[in-house]
């Protein structure tokens, strides 16, 4: 506190009502109107503090002069820096030579020659901006003027250079830049490239934010050897429990490419929808449902599939399906009761149209949770479906399901032996329409199945602490009895031919999903491993099934999963199934997860045997390997690197590999990359096997630094 006993001169000025000017100096000298204040002067007034070694006030103009050192605050977002400024309060203006300015917030500078203020406008002639440290900057943007408002926090740049070091790299006569971080409209980040089959990639996005429940973001594209076009996505948000975002795009193709690719179409549109509501019920119909209700739309509609390849320039950014499901589910869920009803809509981008594939338009569900009696003895639930499954051309179905369990249990021996009885009484009625060309049409009479079984269940579980881990087993065994059926219609013209496996795919078994029931066992194992601080470190299950009704294929499968973390970073996964009657694994898939000194590594493999007819069109095997590889050096440099292989067509699925350097300003990423991606063409489905080599350079902050590519260079493809 001594040190502000040292100041020996405190005026104030009234300006007007509210407007109050402290100066605070060690030393004054007053001639007439002028006063000169020296030794640490500081003026303070609203939002604004200065500091300098010396100032100069004139009465009678209320200009202010301040010389050297100058500091400037303001609302402690912003510092001011200079040799001399003039100020006039009255009228709001302010004047620096030299001029600099940096924004705390967004740590971007701005060194000029002459910086003006009036009120919250700053304008700024003849300097340079940038990021990065004032000495040597990595990367800077000079210009001719500027003007930046304190008020919004933008800020227009005129003819402005942009240099990475001292080589300039781009000009653009105007460039505007928010420093502030809440949304506003504008530009985002472009991006570009070469490809040798598409030419000149450029897609500028426009970003528009006009009030704060929705914004609009436009991504037009043109590629010069290809054709152009624009995608877009608008997000709202409508209601505190609901939101949903809207997706849309066309593209168009030249006539040259069109044909020289035999594509099926010439542009390709579509559109997504999503939408979320949590209280669908009470919002809408004004109730006051004391249940959970909501509502969920993912609504996906395209002509084919090159409308996803389109999307975005950096193939890993898509995930390029074939297969599109559309689904709009609505619920509402009491404590005792649920009511639903789902559509889904399929759609097969690898065919012209889907008149011929199965919808579900829609399904309605109720069911009634697990009630108990008996001192929780006896438990009970209800469930019921009823399937509108239908398409344009071919037969159609409405199946009904009710399914009712019934359980009966109790526990022995202190509870160390759970015992169950379980009736299960199910029930299917289909009702056919539509029409059917083949001359199984007679097959497709309305009919009914009925059946109930018997399961008899036991288990135990054991735990057990240790030192430093536990221990838990569980031990389990079911068998299934075959009770009682009665069946007509479709269910009894179908049932011999459709139970064989190598039938499942014919057209007559398309609508029938009964499975079989045996006399059969099922025995199961499992067990936990538990750190001291409950952490799971292992767990096991074995699953057997015994069948007393099969006499071709007494053992089921045998399936064996296992998840261990051997370490904290190290971790393993497999999950097999083995096959008795062809002595041959069914499948086998592992995973190895490795995340230490900075690396993580990610491998997978699947393997498949369907064990079907080799004559058969459709692959008998399946044996797919997936690996991710990154390394993270330090906080600046980082390295990635991804491979996916198909071993039994021998081709390279997609393959990455890249680095990425990092500072305080400025990132600067190269990746190079193979993509087989799908398209459809007029004899069908086909690919195209692509080569890319991306770059990244991200000036922050004035780019976002989300990893997308600034340039892309496309190698030539092949089919």
């Amino acid at each position: 506190m001594l040190k502000y006993l040292l100041f020996l001169f405190l005026f104030s000025l009234s300006l007007k009502a509210g407007d109050k000017v402290e100066i605070y100096a060690s030393s004054l000298d007053s001639k007439k109107e002028t006063v000169e204040a020296s030794g640490g002067v500081t003026v303070m007034y609203k939002e604004y503090f200065l500091t300098a070694d010396r100032a100069i006030y004139d009465r009678e103009s209320g200009d202010l002069e301040l010389f050297d050192n100058i500091r400037l605050n303001h609302e402690k977002s912003y510092k001011i820096l200079g040799n001399y400024a003039k100020l006039n309060i009255a009228k709001k203006e302010r004047l620096f030579q030299p001029f600099f300015m940096s924004d705390r917030e967004s740590q971007v500078w701005i060194s000029a020659d002459t910086g003006q203020v009036f009120d919250k406008e700053i304008d700024i002639d003849s300097g340079v901006l940038s990021g990065c440290d004032p000495v040597d900057p990595m990367w800077k943007m000079e210009f001719s003027s500027s003007d930046y408002n304190t008020g919004t926090k933008w800020m227009n740049v005129y003819n402005a250079r942009l240099y990475i070091g001292d080589i300039p790299i781009l000009y653009t006569p105007y460039f505007g830049y928010s420093l502030d971080t809440t949304r506003k409209s504008g530009l985002l980040m472009p991006s570009g490239g070469y490809s040798a089959n598409e030419g000149i990639f450029y897609e500028q996005p426009i970003y528009i934010a006009e009030q704060n429940w929705w914004d609009l973001e436009l991504r037009p594209q043109v590629r010069t050897q290809r054709g152009q076009g624009i995608y877009q996505t608008f997000r709202f948000v409508d209601s505190d429990v609901s939101k949903g975002e809207i997706k849309a795009g066309y593209f168009k193709e030249f006539g040259e490419y069109f044909e020289a690719n035999d594509l099926q179409n010439n542009s390709h549109y579509g559109f997504t929808v999503n939408y979320e509501n949590a209280d669908i019920l009470n919002q809408w119909l004004g109730t006051d449902f004391e249940g959970q209700s909501g509502l969920y739309v993912d609504i996906n509609q395209m002509n084919d599939v090159d409308y996803i390849n389109l999307s975005s320039n950096d193939t890993q950014n898509n995930s390029t399906a074939t297969q599109v499901l559309s689904r709009i589910n609505l619920f509402y869920n009491a404590d005792n009761h649920y009511i639903g009803t789902y559509i889904k809509y399929y759609q097969d981008l690898t065919i012209v149209n889907n008149e011929e594939t199965l919808q579900k338009l829609p399904t309605l569900q109720y069911h009634y949770y697990l009630d108990t009696l008996l001192e929780d003895h006896l438990l009970y639930n209800l469930d019921m479906q009823a399937n509108n499954i239908t398409r344009t051309k071919g037969k159609t179905v409405v199946q009904t399901d009710v399914n009712i369990p019934v359980t009966l249990r109790t526990s022995l021996f202190d509870e160390y032996l759970n015992i169950s009885y379980k009736a299960n009484l199910f029930g299917q009625y289909s009702n056919f329409g539509g029409t059917s060309n083949s001359t199984l049409s007679a097959a497709y009479r309305n009919g009914y199945l009925l059946r109930n079984y018997h399961t008899f269940a036991t288990s135990t579980d054991l735990t057990r602490a240790y030192k430093n881990f536990s221990h838990v087993v569980s031990f389990g065994a079911s068998y299934n009895m075959v009770g009682s059926e009665s069946r007509n219609g479709y269910y009894e013209d179908s049932a011999s031919f459709c139970a064989k496996e190598e039938n499942l795919n014919a057209p007559q078994c398309e609508f029938y999903n009964i499975s079989s029931i045996e006399d059969e066992t099922q025995l199961n194992f499992i067990q936990y491993i538990y750190d001291s601080e409950a952490k799971q470190i292992l767990y096991h299950r074995l699953a057997q099934k015994i069948s007393f009704s099969n006499v071709q294929s007494e053992f089921g499968e045998l399936e064996n999963e296992l998840d261990y973390m051997l370490t904290d970073y190290f971790s393993i996964y497999n999950n097999m199934f083995y096959n008795y009657d062809k002595n041959l694994f069914s499948k086998v898939f592992n995973k190895l997860l490795i995340h230490k000194y900075g690396v993580e590594l990610g491998l997978s493999h699947l393997y498949k045997d369907s064990f079907i007819d080799t004559t058969v069109s459709i692959p008998r095997y399946t044996s797919y390997l997936t690996s991710t590889l990154s390394y993270t050096y330090n906080s600046h440099y980082s390295y990635s690197a991804l491979y996916n292989y198909d071993s039994i067509s021998q081709e390279t699925k997609s393959m990455e590999v890249g680095f990425m350097y990092k500072k305080r300003c400025w990132d600067f990423g190269i990746r190079y990359s193979e993509n087989n991606r799908p398209i459809l063409t007029t004899s069908g489905e086909s690919s195209v096997y692509d080569k890319y080599i991306y770059f990244t350079i991200v000036l922050k902050p004035l780019m976002q630094a989300d990893g997308t590519p600034l340039v892309t260079y496309q190698l030539p493809n092949s089919n």
